[in-house]
């Protein structure tokens, strides 16, 4: 009721295809009887029910259901993701509501005998076991082209279309479909035809980054259907390399915030202009820009606060941080001056991603509190920089564990027809825990969601391939 924890006992394999056990949920009344026996129930289940019934099933528990009825949803959400067979809630019933899984009620008194004869009823998985499963074994590329034709649902120069763009076209080039180029094409015509100016008055670092989409379109080359597409393109991806290059002091993107977005924003475009003939100080430039945002973000134990005046290890911060560090040393030379201290940095903040995923595989709004929403941006971005660090040998293969998890569970939170669960609402940089704590989650059709999805799915693909 209250900023109080709930405090949860979660099983590791909820998104786990392969597993052929049941899932069992056990939620107490908001009293301390129930409590204790839904905790005793669990302590039976895993020592001293019969073989039979451990080998069966796997149990996740809320002790304590204490939730303001505002925040109902988040009993919802928790639920959904333990992937349930059979809900039991003890001490009270009617707090869950749902037509794809079994939910039950015993009194805080009930037996283990009682709760052993709910068990023995259970005989198929769930309709919501069913469907989670199915979203779970989707490959990548099955799941890209579903997020590919879907996003972005708003074109705009702005770093959420161009991530949609650019896997897009990353999809397009592996599977040969023209129709997805064309649709980027389109959707980019406004730029290349100049109908629309590159950036407005008031230059933003987020929309500088929409060029990025500009340099993968000029390093494709000729396009016999779309006939000097590379050459209007070219001078766009240059514009938005001079403008991500250009600092306010040393070391400080000028048309940045100063927060850990900065990193990817200019890394992801300066990682591509970079590499043309004739910009190669573009990566001196991300270099510094990347050691300099380090030297003040990155803390002690390897995660980045979000901003000097966001203290905080913000999700998809974390996101940005991993994702313009990997864009970076995927560009430059081995034999760069700033490579070893990047790959450091890097390094440092995988080790700390490591030690705070979710059992269920995914990473939280506030990536150091197990309080805080598990987010989809967080985990797409994160797992995506851990998995090419996997792929390209920048970290080990102990990495790969983790990359699989966090793809099963982002997989859960994109539904079959595109809509995503859990992307934290749009945020600026906040004074302390609370402002990020109160950040909205957004279910349903998002761009932003959608097209780091998308990146993480091209990511595992590449991965699966090598």
């Amino acid at each position: 009721m209250d900023d109080t924890p709930v405090l949860a006992i979660e099983n590791a394999s909820a998104f786990d295809p392969e597993s052929t056990r049941r899932r069992l949920v056990l939620i107490g009344a908001d009293d301390p009887a129930a409590a204790e026996a839904v905790v005793a129930a669990v302590r039976w289940l895993k020592t001293a029910a019969p073989r039979s019934i451990r080998d069966r099933w796997v149990v996740s528990a809320l002790p304590l259901a204490r939730f303001n009825p505002a925040d109902a949803h988040a009993l919802t959400r928790w639920v959904t993701f333990q992937v349930p067979d059979l809900v039991v809630e003890i001490g009270s019933g009617g707090v869950v509501h749902r037509d794809d899984v079994r939910v039950e009620a015993l009194p805080a008194a009930a037996t283990m005998a009682a709760l052993r004869t709910l068990l023995a009823t259970v005989e198929v998985p769930s309709a919501l076991h069913d469907s989670m499963r199915d979203r779970i074994r989707r490959e990548p590329l099955a799941m890209a082209r579903v997020l590919a034709m879907r996003y972005p649902e708003t074109p705009a120069m702005s770093y959420i279309p161009a991530v949609a763009w650019v896997n897009t076209l990353r999809l397009a080039a592996i599977t040969g479909d023209g129709l997805l180029r064309d649709k980027v094409i389109e959707q980019t015509k406004p730029w290349t035809s100049g109908e629309k100016k590159l950036v407005g008055d008031r230059i933003q670092l987020t929309a500088v980054a929409g060029t990025i989409v500009f340099a993968e379109l000029a390093s494709a080359g000729t396009d016999p259907a779309h006939p000097g597409i590379d050459q209007a393109a070219i001078p766009l991806a240059d514009q938005g390399g001079q403008l991500a290059a250009a600092e306010k002091s040393p070391g400080l993107a000028q048309y940045g915030g100063g927060w850990t977005d900065d990193m990817f924003m200019a890394g992801a475009v300066l990682a591509r202009t970079g590499r043309r003939h004739g910009r190669e100080s573009d990566l001196d430039v991300a270099g510094r820009f990347l050691t300099a945002y380090a030297d003040r973000l990155q803390r002690p134990d390897g995660l980045f606060n979000h901003a000097v005046d966001g203290p905080v290890a913000w999700g998809r911060g974390n996101g940005f941080a991993a994702m313009g560090l990997a864009e970076i040393l995927a560009a430059l030379p081995s034999s760069h001056a700033l490579r070893p201290k990047i790959l450091e940095i890097y390094r440092r903040q995988m080790t700390a991603a490591k030690a705070h995923q979710a059992p269920d595989g995914m990473w939280r709004e506030i990536v150091d509190d197990p309080a805080a929403y598990r987010e989809e941006t967080a985990t797409a971005m994160l797992l995506t920089a851990m998995a090419r660090g996997v792929r390209l040998g920048w970290i080990d293969r102990s990495y790969r564990t983790l990359v699989d998890r966090a793809w099963r569970a982002l997989a859960a939170h994109v539904v079959v027809d595109g809509t995503v669960i859990d992307v934290c609402a749009s945020t600026g940089a906040g004074p302390n825990r609370k402002y990020y704590f109160d950040r909205p989650a957004i279910t349903g059709a998002d761009d932003r969601g959608g097209a780091m999805a998308l990146l993480a799915a091209m990511e595992i693909h590449e991965l699966r391939r090598r």
